[in-house]
């Protein structure tokens, strides 16, 4: 039997995940772009203009934010996401000291997708 604070518990898991993907792309959007043009990696830039780039990642970030608020089936959506965090940490490590909260964030979509692992049926 699932308790009200269990309930509550993986509300704020979702809440938390969801919010951490919906506040960049939008203060990208109204506020100053290159404050997080700067997290992408070397590798994905010049391939298309700066604020094309930003805007195609903060559409997926909506994306996986709105999927893991909606609880439904976010198994995948909460593992691409702790795969995104650990991918900005690893490639901006020099930035550490600002992104060490990607690692906290990670484990939070990490135990969301854990909590929806697919269970095998025989």
């Amino acid at each position: 039997m699932i308790t009200h604070h269990a309930r509550t518990a993986y509300l704020l898991l979702r809440l938390g995940a969801g919010f951490a993907f919906l506040y960049p792309p939008f203060s990208a959007l109204f506020g100053d772009p290159y404050t997080w043009f700067g997290y992408f990696p070397a590798f994905l830039t010049g391939y298309m203009p700066d604020l094309v780039l930003l805007h195609l990642f903060g559409a997926v970030e909506i994306a996986l934010g709105l999927w893991m608020l909606s609880g439904y089936k976010i198994f995948i959506p909460a593992l691409l996401a702790t795969a995104m965090l650990l991918g900005i940490v690893a490639f901006n490590f020099s930035q550490f000291d600002v992104l060490f909260r990607d690692l906290s964030i990670a484990c939070l979509t990490f135990a969301l997708a854990l909590i929806h692992f697919p269970k095998k049926t025989i």
